[in-house]
């Protein structure tokens, strides 16, 4: 099999184009590139547009078919304009001051000169003043109302918390108090015991003290009889 030649072998795979968008100076630029890095070199732009929101990939078919038939080559129009992307884009037509005016939005309507305003009559101005007022006094009285429901809420709410924690209060010391019975039964119960264990003690001592005292009665009588009988 025969080899490739080496330039082929070594070729790097070309990366997909897409094609990126921007507005600068007078017109509106476009251009086939492989990354957003390598559209901004193109233009040559100092900062990053794409972070500024100045520049954007686009999808328009006409515009990719544009940049895509000269790939890296940036293409122009006037700013603002709709028409075809090219090489050699004309100035805008309509430049005032130096800077290109842009069309005005399909949905926007044209500014209407405004009228003098006609000063209302007296009688008419009195009127409203004495609407004004008694919107005014409505809205202070529908105030002062939801006040007053707001602080009732409050208080019931406030009350209920108390209720609540006398409740608890109330389980808490009956569990306290039913737990220390408890204890104190307990208690004397233990002590009943212990003293009559005590008593116990005492008796089995004195016992065992009278039953040593025998004992040594005892003892002596015998041992004088075993002398007297060795004799």
């Amino acid at each position: 099999m025969p080899k490739k030649p080496k330039s082929e072998a070594t070729r790097k795979p070309q990366r997909k184009l897409k094609t990126y968008q921007t507005s600068l100076g007078f017109y509106d630029q476009a251009v086939a590139a492989p990354s957003m890095k390598a559209a901004l070199e193109a233009w040559g732009a100092s900062s990053n547009l794409f972070h500024q929101g100045a520049a954007k990939e686009t999808d328009d078919p006409d515009i990719v078919a544009a940049t895509m038939a000269s790939p890296g080559v940036v293409l122009r129009r006037p700013v603002g304009s709709d028409g075809p992307f090219t090489e050699s884009a004309q100035l805008p037509t309509d430049l005032a001051d130096g800077e290109p005016k842009r069309k005005p939005r399909p949905n926007s309507k044209p500014e209407s000169k405004s009228k003098p305003k006609q000063r209302p009559a007296e009688g008419a101005t009195k009127q409203s003043r004495k609407i004004d007022d008694q919107d005014a006094r409505k809205a202070a009285a529908a105030f002062e109302k939801e006040e007053r429901r707001r602080d009732a809420a409050r208080r019931k709410e406030e009350a209920a918390i108390a209720k609540e924690r006398a409740k608890e209060r109330a389980r808490r010391d009956k569990a306290v108090a039913t737990a220390q019975a408890t204890l104190d039964a307990a208690k004397r119960e233990h002590d009943a015991k212990a003293e009559a264990i005590e008593a116990e003690r005492a008796a089995l001592d004195e016992r065992a003290e009278a039953e040593q005292v025998r004992w040594d009665k005892q003892r002596k009588k015998l041992e004088e009889a075993l002398r007297r009988a060795r004799t």
